[in-house]
């Protein structure tokens, strides 16, 4: 699928203006790969793989889930520990300890996750007030993994590679947390939700 090309196949008559196609027009017809996952797939060993993907640009565009982004840029600041499904989510919680499935995520992960992302929140909204800058989900994605600058991160690849990962429901997780609480010390903050839509069904 990475390496298909138009050229590839015999010519198809029944495809409307295929025929008119010059060979080396045909060559540069390929075929877009669209990548979703979701936020369980980052908590998980399975995020290596798909860092892999970002990193070697083996997909062209991305949709995720508001987890499938803060989850990625949390594994870059502290450890995520292996423990088991049957462990009381009442104890664990007690404990400062956070369950995903069979991983143990302590609280202090999500306070490192906070420290570092209210400054580049208090950075884009002063651009958007000095430049006119609009943002959009996958804006702001882009500005996450260039602001983490860490190789093992999913988001990381995708901005170093221009790779496009959408996520129209960003403010379902912590990082909604975050701008709200932003709106309470620094408010106006502005993301644009109806660009990425259109964008994504442009890339289709």
């Amino acid at each position: 699928m990475i390496s298909w090309r138009l050229s590839d196949e015999p010519v198809n008559i029944n495809n409307p203006g295929e025929e008119e196609l010059t060979e080396e027009e045909r060559k540069h017809v390929r075929c877009k790969i669209f990548f979703g996952y979701t936020s369980n797939l980052i908590s998980a060993g399975t995020r290596e793989v798909i860092r892999y993907l970002f990193q070697h640009s083996m997909i062209d565009v991305a949709c995720t889930t508001a987890g499938g982004i803060e989850e990625d840029l949390i594994k870059c600041m502290a450890d995520t520990y292996m423990g088991e499904f049957s462990l009381s989510g009442k104890v664990l919680r007690q404990r400062g300890l956070n369950r995903i499935g069979n991983m143990l995520v302590p609280n202090d992960n999500y306070c490192k996750f906070e420290d570092w992302i209210m400054p580049i929140l208090d950075q884009m909204l002063k651009e958007q007030q000095e430049t006119g800058e609009v943002w959009t989900p996958s804006k702001m994605i882009w500005r996450f993994g260039k602001e983490i600058n860490h190789p093992e991160s999913v988001l990381y690849w995708a901005y170093k590679n221009q790779i496009p990962i959408y996520c129209p429901a960003i403010t379902d997780g912590s990082i909604g947390d975050m701008i709200y609480f932003q709106t309470f010390r620094n408010p106006g903050l502005i993301v644009d939700l109806v660009q990425d839509i259109r964008a994504m069904n442009d890339e289709a």
